[in-house]
């Protein structure tokens, strides 16, 4: 497969306006049927919408001249800039019952899910920064114009309070309290928590909602937090490039991507004897199952932890 494309995805949460009235027209009637017939839940219609939106985007031809390629090359790019296996496996699982659907109201379609490769989904370390790593990229960020603040501004939030990349993106101005430096951050099932982030944090935000935000906005009217230079909010491809970007300005080789932030924070803190618990409820984790994934990747700090308070290791 080769990763050639005139678009990139994008995340989307409705049937967005940009699709031919025709793929409109499919997508809202596969909404109805998952919905009404199928009788899914409101999250999970929103994921397949989403997923499914995001694809039409990106191919922008007629369903009826896609193929099995098609889908391939989407799930490769989306592979080729970070995004996890378990999300690819949902995107095609997404995508496979969109298009029996189409099948099953006979409107002529040529794909063969079976010539599209399986996602493998398994266990694996989570790429991350060691703290030295993590500060050196920050530091090395400009403060400029407004766009390098709100960059900054940006990675050092997400690394303060280990968001998801979604999470972040969404924030608006009410979900900061600047009293206590805390972040509502609103996570998967609509389910809220509250983050703390540093008094440094603080005043990168501050200045940025008062000295750089409104250059931004354009005098249009909204209340998201982060901005791109139309005045609406960032998408994580837009956030993905910067990050990239940065990481190569400042000599940094890991792959990264925003997820890479969340797996550094969750890291570090677990590395400076945070409870697992405590991990677990700043970083929205249902299970502390979940949660145990960052505990693996820090072998050689436990070994050092052993040797200094085991009595027998004096």
């Amino acid at each position: 497969m080769t990763s050639e494309s005139p678009r990139k995805p994008q995340t989307t949460t409705a049937v967005n306006n940009s699709l031919s009235t025709t793929h409109t027209s499919y997508l809202n009637s596969f909404k109805y049927y998952i919905k009404v017939e199928k009788g899914l839940a409101q999250n999970s219609i929103d994921s397949y919408v989403r997923d499914i939106n995001d694809f039409l985007q990106f191919t922008a031809i007629p369903i009826e001249s896609m193929d099995h390629t098609h889908i391939s090359k989407y799930l490769l790019v989306l592979q080729e800039i970070g995004l996890e296996a378990s999300s690819l496996a949902r995107k095609r699982v997404a995508l496979k019952q969109f298009f029996m659907f189409l099948c099953s109201q006979d409107i002529p379609v040529i794909v063969d899910f079976d010539l599209i490769p399986s996602i493998k989904i398994g266990k694996h370390l989570p790429d991350c920064l060691t703290v030295d790593e993590m500060l050196k990229l920050l530091d090395s960020i400009p403060t400029e114009t407004a766009l390098d603040f709100r960059n900054k501004t940006m990675m050092e939030l997400l690394y303060a309070t280990g968001t998801r990349i979604s999470e972040l993106l969404n924030l608006t101005l009410h979900d900061l309290n600047f009293t206590d430096n805390i972040a509502i951050v609103t996570g998967k099932g609509s389910k809220q928590r509250f983050v703390p982030f540093a008094d440094t944090v603080s005043e990168l935000l501050v200045q940025y909602i008062r000295s750089y935000r409104p250059a931004l906005q354009k005098f249009k009217t909204t209340d998201i937090l982060f901005l791109n230079n139309r005045g609406t909010k960032m998408s994580r491809m837009g956030f993905w490039k910067i990050i990239h970007n940065q990481a190569l300005l400042c000599g940094i080789k890991k792959k990264l991507s925003p997820h890479s932030f969340r797996h550094s924070y969750a890291t570090h803190l677990l590395e400076a004897g945070v409870n697992l618990r405590i991990v677990q409820e700043l970083l929205g984790h249902a299970s502390i199952n979940t949660t145990q994934i960052y505990t693996h990747v820090d072998t050689r700090f436990l070994i050092e932890t052993h040797k200094m308070y085991h009595p027998r290791s004096r």
